[in-house]
């Protein structure tokens, strides 16, 4: 699992159906949802 911070519940929470994908610039990032509260979570460089 990976974890993110999300921004509504403003704690550090594992990714829910975490995506690997890469930016415009060529960085990797993870990006998924919280469990708790829904909202989009995001993290560059995982």
């Amino acid at each position: 699992m990976v974890s993110a911070y999300c921004m509504k519940c403003k704690a550090a929470r594992e990714m829910k159906s975490p995506q690997s994908m890469t930016m415009k610039n060529g960085r990797h990032a993870t990006s998924g949802t919280c469990p708790v509260c829904g909202t989009k979570m995001f993290k560059i460089g995982g």
